[in-house]
């Protein structure tokens, strides 16, 4: 590549790019928050567990996380769950607002709301989604640990993380996840 198409095209780039900032949620920022997740999951459950999560025990307030970036564009969020009678995090819904999605919104949120889980002394974090994107993040098929979900169609797609070793067992989200 000659040395003035890679200077057009860092720039090109370098134009495109924004400061983003990931941060605990705030009471301000609830509506836009339902909003990205709206647009996220195209009206889905998702917005509505969140506000239910909110009012639960299992709710962390440090592990509700935003990016914002000219507005909220993103939010992530872990809650109290257990593994048998051991504490452990639930993850998700995680939302990037689609105008922002496959700029590494998302990666920055997951990498934050570790980080957050880790400091806290967590022992594990446990999510519903796709192994080929969340292995990134260190996450594995739970069943590797002996961890159950909640929903035996679940397995294939139930992953944990896990900060020290754990037993085994049932894992159970905080009780909103229940009402889906």
């Amino acid at each position: 590549m000659a040395g003035g198409e890679t200077r057009w095209r860092v720039a090109a780039v370098l134009a495109t790019v924004r400061v983003m900032l990931i941060r605990r949620e705030t009471p301000a920022d609830i509506d836009a928050i339902r909003t990205v997740t709206d647009l996220a999951f195209k009206n889905g459950p998702e917005a509505p567990l969140i506000d239910w999560l909110r009012a639960d025990p299992g709710w962390i307030p440090e592990l509700s996380l935003v990016a914002v970036s000219e507005g909220v564009i993103g939010h992530v969020v872990c809650t109290r769950g257990y593994l048998g009678d051991m504490p452990a995090l639930g993850l998700g819904p995680i939302s990037v607002h689609p105008d922002h999605q496959r700029n590494g919104v998302g990666s920055a949120l997951m990498h934050a709301v570790l980080g957050g889980a880790e400091a806290r002394g967590e022992h594990a974090v446990t999510l519903l989604g796709d192994p080929r994107y969340y292995s990134r993040f260190g996450f594995r098929l739970a069943s590797e640990f002996g961890i159950t979900p909640p929903v035996a169609e679940w397995e294939p797609y139930f992953q944990a993380r896990l900060f020290e070793p754990v037993p085994g067992g049932a894992f159970r989200y905080a009780e909103p996840f229940n009402r889906l």
